[in-house]
């Protein structure tokens, strides 16, 4: 209790009673305003469009993540010789430190000398004139990859708990039937395995909503604020000691991701 009122509940007010404030340049004291960061906030076309680079980055990892995760898990279930240690080498990505993900994968991606850019160049998936990172159309993509990479094994991770669990008389009783793999991938797998994929979903979905690292040591936000979500932009003002609105945009995150997760578990009926 009193680590959760330290670290938790006394933050949560804090930034409450915060974002009701200005901070005066002259004197550094802070003048009660009510709710005119909210409207400030609320008015901010630059925090429209963090929410919109935040929503894209989101969904379009997550439904990478879901799809490999779930490929990738399917095909590592057996007991056959071997899999075990790819089993075991699947969870190495998730041990290294996010920011250090980022740097590797801005190498990698650079202009010049980056082994993933060579590629894309070599094949044409990309303009050889426009970096990846350095284009407002793909920095975004280039920074999703880094992201994509640790923590598909997550995915990897859950699914393949869940594959585990599953009862072998459905799928007997489905090959007496003739029904074909994908038959009874579709209709026994996928509805079983149901809140399994609801659980890592909503996991993942708060943890992407407020990405923050690969952003900052990747692209800074840029070019321009292309790859700027809400997390780096309320990051981005709390440097320039705006204390008051990086707050409110904060709670503005944390009010998103309770809405959204709220709606998620009461649709797909989450239980935890």
């Amino acid at each position: 209790m009193a680590l959760l009122l330290v670290f938790g509940v006394y933050p949560l007010l804090y930034s409450v009673w915060l974002s009701l404030q200005e901070r005066s340049r002259a004197t550094r004291q802070f003048e009660f305003v009510g709710l005119k960061q909210w409207a400030q906030a609320l008015a901010d076309s630059r925090t429209w469009d963090s929410f919109q680079v935040t929503l894209t980055y989101t969904l379009g990892c997550l439904a990478i993540q879901v799809v490999l995760g779930m490929a990738i898990a399917l095909l590592l279930d057996t007991d056959r010789r071997g899999y075990g240690l790819l089993r075991s080498l699947m969870t190495l990505p998730l041990v290294v430190p996010p920011a250090v993900t980022g740097l590797m994968f801005l190498l990698m991606e650079d202009a010049q000398f980056g082994v993933l850019s060579y590629y894309l160049k070599l094949f044409g998936i990309i303009d050889p004139s426009n970096p990846l990172l350095a284009n407002s159309s793909t920095a975004l993509l280039g920074v999703m990859i880094a992201d994509i990479w640790q923590w598909t094994p997550f995915m990897v991770l859950i699914f393949m708990a869940g594959l585990r669990a599953l009862p072998k008389e459905p799928y007997e009783a489905a090959a007496i039937d003739g029904a074909s793999a994908i038959q009874a991938f579709r209709m026994i797998t996928l509805p079983l395995l149901g809140r399994v994929i609801a659980v890592a979903v909503l996991i993942r979905s708060i943890d992407l909503f407020r990405i923050y690292d690969y952003i900052y040591v990747m692209t800074s936000g840029g070019p321009g604020t292309d790859t700027e979500t809400l997390s780096f932009y309320a990051g981005r003002l709390f440097t320039l000691a705006n204390f008051p609105y990086a707050a409110t945009l904060a709670l503005l995150v944390l009010i998103s991701l309770n809405v959204i997760a709220s709606i998620f578990i009461k649709i797909f009926k989450v239980r935890f």
